[in-house]
């Protein structure tokens, strides 16, 4: 086992380990309500909502559900984008002892059918205008109840703040007589008791969430994720940011909370330090600097193409951004040029950190005002152990040496639903092999070089599309860069980069060609480029290099029937 000499490097302020109380995850929400009734929980487009209302919504939710015949245990699928329905059916679930499964909006009816079938959902609760769509799959995924909301339940906005959902609602307005399991939001909130629901559950052992995998390598696994392990890991990100205080902070959400890193870093955390959320129901940069301007956040987790966008504002000026404390790049690699740029544009501190579904997601972080190393993903959390392995043997190797990133800690997943055999690759005596190659220095910084899967293999030799994309962001005309390895007759795999140019800026192939070759081995060089106005994205930001490849495939089969 490794000796943590992360540990040196931690601020006087957080403890190397914690005694996380054992309690239902939407504790935190009851807690705060009580001790906080009258702060602002979430700002929509606007709106407020206190802590006290959204406790007594929650509330009436959970008896709703029970209401339905829902049961502990049982899961309640919320496919919602940001808004106040989302937190209210979160915590309401959680409150009854159900089992949350969140859900892409953007999902066609073949993802979501997957979904409900997998991991048994009963009940929904969505948008009218997805309605259409989910009822096409209700019969065959099994739904008994869909609970159906409209954004205009909570404030008039215009439909193009949505996310650019396709449906309609197919004639479902509040003129349309709600029957045969299909029920409305607010007509069942206003039905119910606004009554404390307390339902007992086991921390260790009851799944909280059952959280997707993005599944960007093939079909995404339900993660098991317990309420120890969330409370765990809400807590750990709350002792790094150990400047943050109850009742102060202005959390700016435009991560999806569909997505465990939005769940845990901005609505969980939120709620356990009495935040205000500011509720952004899909990313728009002209719409989020309005938001900036008008709410003054001090908190902004995102994607690192959020921060690309907001670099690429012409009406951003420097106090535009001055409110801004922490910002905490997760979900995809954190380019060291944008990280540059951004901090020399606000005052706050942009650093990287690192998760995955499976840990709820956190388990490393750069320092947010210490020390920090540039282009390293900073050091384990408290309580989270971390380590390489060679990932042939699983035998741990000396530092400087590139392996496999295991990590173990009380964030670490009790499993995938349904899938033992797959749980047993994954978790090894409790550690989780999380497929990513990465190092770590003598400091005991890590370093992320990519995924296992991503790995190029250039004529023998192994090529990391981290270290290429880090080079192309480097130059001046580049917004935005992806690497991958495509199939080459002779070389078995070459370089191709597929690169977005920055407004009115130019490069040419030969000229990207030559800043590489001045900067990276010959071998790593990319040798084929493609300029694209955009590149094909999840809802939280992340590349689909898999979607890249794919089209790769389909680009081959056609030249061959030619």
């Amino acid at each position: 086992m490794t000796s943590k000499p992360w540990l040196r490097h931690y601020p006087e302020e957080v403890p190397p380990s914690f005694d996380y109380p054992k309690h239902n995850l939407a504790y935190f929400l009851t807690r705060t309500a009580e001790l906080y009734p009258d702060a602002t929980a979430l700002d929509f487009m606007g709106k407020t909502m206190s802590y006290r209302e959204l406790n007594e919504a929650a509330c009436r939710f959970a008896r709703s559900l029970q209401g339905l015949g829902v049961r502990q245990g049982n899961r309640v699928a919320v496919m919602l984008p940001n808004c106040p329905q989302t937190l209210i059916a979160y915590f309401g679930t959680l409150l009854m002892g159900g089992i949350v499964v969140m859900t892409n909006p953007m999902y066609t009816p073949r993802e979501l059918e997957y979904q409900l079938k997998d991991s048994g959902a009963r009940t929904i609760v969505t948008l009218d205008l997805l309605f259409d769509r989910v009822r096409r799959t209700a019969e065959s995924a099994g739904l008994r109840q869909l609970i159906i909301t409209s954004i205009k339940d909570y404030l008039p906005i215009p439909q193009k703040w949505l996310y650019p959902l396709k449906a309609r609602a197919d004639g479902l307005d509040r003129k349309v007589a709600y029957g045969n399991g299909v029920y409305a939001f607010l007509a069942l909130l206003r039905r119910s008791p606004s009554v404390t629901v307390s339902v007992q559950v086991d921390p260790d052992r009851d799944v909280a969430l059952l959280q997707y995998t993005g599944g960007t390598t093939g079909l995404a696994k339900g993660v098991m994720l317990t309420h120890s392990n969330l409370v765990a890991n809400t807590i750990q990100n709350r002792l790094w940011a150990y400047r943050s205080q109850p009742g102060r902070e202005v959390y700016l959400a435009a991560l999806p909370f569909f997505h465990v890193f939005g769940l845990t870093v901005l609505l969980n955390q939120a709620v356990y330090l009495a935040g205000k959320l500011v509720i952004v129901p899909r990313f728009d940069p002209a719409q989020l600097v309005r938001t900036i301007r008008r709410t003054r956040p001090t908190v902004f987790p995102g994607a690192p193409t959020m921060y690309i966008a907001l670099l690429q504002r012409r009406d951003i000026q420097a106090g535009d951004l001055s409110s801004l404390d922490i910002c905490i790049s997760g979900a995809a690699p954190l380019p060291m040029e944008v990280q540059d740029r951004f901090e020399a544009l606000s005052v706050g501190r942009l650093i990287e950190g690192y998760g995955l579904t499976e840990a709820s997601p956190v388990t490393h972080a750069n320092n947010i005002w210490e020390k920090r190393k540039l282009g390293s993903i900073g050091i384990p959390f408290p309580d989270t152990e971390a380590r390489i392995v060679d990932p042939a043997t699983g035998e741990e190797v000396p530092p400087g040496t590139i392996g496999e990133l295991a990590v173990r800690g009380p964030q670490v997943m009790k499993g995938y639903w349904n899938r033992p055999a797959e749980t047993a690759q994954a978790l090894k005596d409790g550690w989780l092999l999380t497929g990513d190659m990465a190092r770590m220095d003598e400091d005991g910084y890590f370093y992320i070089m990519d995924r296992r899967k991503d790995l190029i293999l250039a004529g023998g030799f192994n090529v990391y599309p981290r270290e290429v994309e880090e080079v192309l962001y480097e130059h001046p005309a580049v917004q935005e860069a992806v690497v991958a390895g495509v199939l080459d007759p002779y070389r078995g795999e070459t370089v191709k980069a597929y690169i977005v140019l920055a407004r009115d800026a130019d490069a040419s192939q030969e000229e990207l060609t030559a800043w590489c070759r001045e900067r990276l081995a010959a071998y790593k060089v990319p040798r084929i480029y493609e300029f694209r106005d955009s590149l094909p994205k999840t809802m939280v930001g992340k590349v689909l290099r898999r979607k890249l490849l794919e089209e790769e495939a389909e680009r081959s089969r056609e030249e061959e029937t030619e």
